[in-house]
């Protein structure tokens, strides 16, 4: 009797499986035909980090280590420099400088805690995912390699705007409004 009672329980979670697999294939497909169509991305993604500079071109950063003593993974490393040259020849504002910035995207876990603890913003979070490489040593992003003023941005995404809404696979949009897909 318990065979059959078995044989009862698993026939009907197989056909309720599938009554839901079903009910699935007339709905709207949301899958986004990368890299043809640009991905939407929120404003607040965090992407391969970005090395600000001022209006003048100067750098911001002044090597004082807090992003690097703020990062869980210790992936960042720095080497600062002095620069007692005048305004106008030095290369950071300040009168110290980074002269060796890295960041190791092997170790990265994007959390954001080098962008917090930077007091001059010199480092934010762009929205460049396209980090992937063959070799691990290519993961090894230089100051060259951040550098605002140097970095190449995908083109195969785009920022949402604060208007949209698509935060969730779960939601669908409709004329009246937003429902939620039970």
């Amino acid at each position: 009797m318990s065979i059959l009672s078995d044989v009862f329980k698993s026939t009907k979670a197989v056909i309720l499986g599938m009554k839901r697999t079903l009910s699935e294939i007339p709905r709207e497909k949301w899958t986004v035909q990368y890299p043809d169509v640009p991905v939407t991305v929120q404003p607040r993604y965090r992407g391969q980090h970005l090395l600000h500079v001022d209006e003048n071109g100067k750098e911001k950063c002044v090597a004082c280590y807090l992003c690097a003593a703020a990062c869980p993974s210790e992936c960042i490393y720095i080497e600062a420099q002095d620069d007692p040259r005048p305004y106008e020849e030095r290369v950071g504002r300040d009168e110290r400088y980074a002269k060796v910035y890295n960041i190791d995207y092997g170790r990265c876990i994007f959390c954001g805690f080098c962008v917090e603890a930077c007091p001059k913003d010199a480092i934010t979070h762009g929205y460049n995912f396209e980090i992937s490489v063959y070799n691990r040593a290519d993961l090894l992003k230089t100051k060259d390699d951040l550098l605002i003023t140097k970095q190449k941005q995908s083109k195969n995404y785009r920022v949402a705007l604060s208007t949209e809404d698509v935060d969730s696979e779960y939601k669908e949009v409709d004329s009246v409004g937003i429902k939620f897909r039970l």
